[in-house]
């Protein structure tokens, strides 16, 4: 097995065409990492969270980091690295940014399951059931991949 680094184009492809990914956040230094679903649209993956552990660490710090792989074999995968930063679409002011996120993560079946079974922690977290959409903007992008 050989592997070779992706240009840029082929990590840029490989996102537009997946939709699941791992986000890494970190508070201190515990990191924290855990699958969502995303849209991509120039340079900006878009997302969508409850309230809750994720959001806290991302809006104390908004620098993050995402996988996103495609996988066909235990020799034959591609994986891409992405360094970003957080941005919150909560504020009135990005109400036409949050509406192009839930449009376009709304081509995807089944887009807000996994956000929305996330079961309360305590009783006060289940008063609070506001989905809260957020950008990731792209600051640098890598990728690796097997070569045949």
């Amino acid at each position: 097995m050989n592997i070779q680094e992706m240009p840029y184009h082929d990590c840029i492809d490989l996102v537009r065409k997946q939709w699941l990914a791992r986000l890494a956040c970190a508070e201190g230094n515990i990191p924290y990492v855990v699958p969502v679903q995303y849209a991509y649209a120039s340079d900006r993956l878009y997302a969508f969270t409850l309230p809750g552990k994720k959001l806290d660490i991302m809006r104390g710090n908004p620098n993050v980091c995402v996988q996103i792989d495609k996988l066909k074999s235990k020799h034959s995968w591609k994986s891409v690295i992405i360094d970003a930063k957080f941005v919150d679409l909560d504020a009135d002011e990005c109400r036409e940014e949050k509406h192009r996120a839930w449009s376009l993560l709304a081509r995807h079946i089944d887009w807000w399951e996994p956000g929305a079974l996330k079961p309360p922690s305590r009783l006060a977290d289940a008063t609070s059931k506001a989905h809260i959409f957020f950008a990731l903007d792209m600051v640098d992008v890598s990728g690796r991949a097997t070569q045949s």
